[in-house]
C-alpha cells in the first residue's frame, strides 16, 4: 500500500475551500487532510494547483471505453440512466482503476414503442458500439416495457433483482424530439411504478423534457428529475411545485442546447479537450441532436437559476452516450466541464457549480464514500492547474487524476 502526500495545494473539499494545503492518501482512502507529511510518503507537489474530489456525471449512457475516456477528464463516477452496467459487469468495473466507476438504472420503464425508440434510425440497435462493451455477465438486463399499472408494479422487483441501483421512468410523448404522439406512460401506470419502487426503498428518477411531463412525474412522487423541461419558460407555479416536492434536478443543459441545434464546437476547439478525443468523438462533439430548434437556451438557463435560488439541489449531468453525430454535441468527460460552464453562465458561482459535480450527487444518490475530501473517503481526486473556485474553466487544466488512490497513467 502506497502512502502519497499531496502538498502545497488549494483544496476544495466538495463544499468549500479549506485552509489546509496537505492531503494524505494511503492505499485507496484519504487518511488525513492537513497535518504533517507521513515519514516515507511519496510527495506530490501541487503548487499552483487545486485538488478537487473526483467529478460526477449524473446522467450518462456508457461503456467501458467511455468510462476510460471520462476518467481522463477527472470524472471518477458516472451515473447511468439507461444501459447495461449492472450486476457483475458493474462489479468488474468497480475493480478496474483505469475506468470511472459506474452506477446504473438498467433500463427505464417505458411503453412499447415509447422513448427512446424515436431517437434511432430504422434498424439501429442502441447500445455500445462493437468492441466497446458487450452483454454483461449474469442475468440479462430487464427491458421493462409497460402499459398498465400492474405491469409497472411487476417489473420493479425484476429490475432490483438484476442489479438496478435506482429506477428510471420515461415520461415523454416525443414532442421535443420531433415525434409527437409516441406511446407514453399514463399517470396511473407512472403512479403505480413509482409507488412500488418507493415501497422497495429505491430512488426513482424521471426523464421529462416538458413542463407537462414534469408535472406528471411530480404528481407521482418521483425522487429526482433527470432532465429540465425545455418547451416553455418556467413559471412560479412549476418552480414552487419542484421546490415543495424536494426532488433534485439534473438539468443536462448541454443536452438541451444540443436538442436546439447548438453544437459543442466551441468546446471541441479547446486544445485541452481536442487533445483527449479521437476523431469519432470530435465529430460527435461538433454535431448536435437538432430536434427542437425552436427552444430557447436562455429560458433553460433562467430556469436553472430560479431553481437554484430556491434551494433545489442541482446535479451536473450531460446525457452523453455514444460517438454518433445524430446524438451529438456531447462527449464523455469533456461535457461535464461544459455543463459546469453553463451552470456558471446560468448564475451559479464556480463553487456552487463544483458542488453539483461532487458532494451533491454523492449525497442524493447515497454514495457517501465519495464526492468529498475527508479522512476515510475514497481517494477519487482531480488536480487541476489554477483555481476553478474562481474560474470554472480551470477544471479542464488536468494535472493528475486518482481513482481509489491509483494515479491514472502510473
Amino acid at each position: 500500500m502506497t502512502t502519497t502526500a499531496i502538498i502545497n495545494a488549494r483544496i476544495f473539499d466538495g463544499t468549500d475551500v479549506l485552509e489546509a494545503t496537505t492531503l494524505v492518501v494511503d492505499g485507496t482512502e484519504i487518511t488525513a487532510v492537513g497535518g504533517e507529511i507521513p515519514e516515507g510518503a511519496q510527495v506530490y507537489d501541487a503548487t499552483g494547483a487545486t485538488v478537487l474530489p473526483g467529478l460526477f456525471d449524473a446522467h450518462v449512457h456508457t461503456s467501458e471505453s467511455a468510462l476510460a475516456l471520462a476518467l481522463t477528464f477527472g470524472v471518477t463516477t458516472e451515473l447511468e440512466m439507461q444501459g447495461t452496467n449492472i450486476g457483475e459487469k458493474q462489479a468488474g468495473i468497480g475493480r478496474d482503476d483505469r475506468l470511472a466507476d459506474v452506477r446504473s438504472a438498467g433500463f427505464g420503464l417505458t411503453p412499447p414503442g415509447g422513448h427512446p425508440s424515436e431517437l434511432f434510425p430504422e434498424g439501429f440497435q442502441p447500445g455500445p458500439p462493437p468492441g466497446q462493451g458487450g452483454p454483461p455477465p449474469g442475468p440479462a438486463p430487464v427491458r421493462p416495457f409497460v402499459s398498465t399499472p400492474q405491469e409497472a408494479i411487476a417489473y420493479i422487483p425484476q429490475l432490483i433483482d438484476t442489479g438496478s441501483d435506482y429506477i428510471k421512468f420515461m415520461v415523454d410523448d416525443g414532442s421535443v424530439e420531433g415525434h409527437p404522439g409516441i406511446p407514453m406512460l399514463d399517470q396511473a401506470t407512472l403512479d403505480a411504478g413509482v409507488a412500488e419502487a418507493a415501497r422497495c426503498g429505491m430512488l426513482t428518477v424521471a426523464h421529462a423534457l416538458t413542463i407537462d411531463s414534469t408535472r406528471m412525474a411530480l404528481d407521482a412522487g418521483i425522487g429526482g428529475l433527470a432532465h429540465l423541461f425545455m418547451d416553455q419558460p418556467h413559471t412560479d407555479e412549476i418552480i414552487d411545485r419542484i421546490v415543495e416536492s424536494g426532488v433534485f434536478v439534473t438539468p443536462c443543459v448541454v443536452l438541451n442546447a444540443s436538442m436546439m441545434g447548438i453544437t459543442g464546437a466551441e468546446l471541441a476547439d479547446d486544445p485541452r479537450v481536442a487533445s483527449r478525443l479521437d476523431e469519432d468523438w470530435m465529430t460527435t462533439l461538433r454535431s448536435s441532436f437538432n430536434h427542437y430548434p425552436q427552444g430557447s437556451l436562455d429560458d433553460v438557463l433562467a430556469s436553472v437559476k430560479a431553481l437554484h435560488d430556491r434551494g433545489v439541489d442541482i446535479l451536473c449531468g450531460t446525457d452523453v452516450s455514444v460517438p454518433l453525430p445524430f446524438m451529438g454535441g456531447l462527449a464523455h468527460g469533456a461535457s461535464v466541464h461544459h455543463e459546469l460552464q453553463y451552470l456558471v453562465r446560468a448564475g451559479l458561482t464556480p463553487v456552487e457549480a463544483l458542488r453539483t459535480a461532487t458532494s451533491i450527487p454523492a449525497r442524493r444518490f447515497g454514495l457517501e464514500d465519495r464526492g468529498r475530501i475527508a479522512p476515510g473517503l475514497r481517494a477519487d481526486l482531480l488536480v487541476v492547474d489554477g483555481d476553478p473556485t474562481s474560474d470554472i474553466t480551470a477544471t479542464l487544466n488536468t494535472r493528475a487524476v486518482w481513482r481509489r488512490g491509483t494515479r491514472l497513467g502510473s
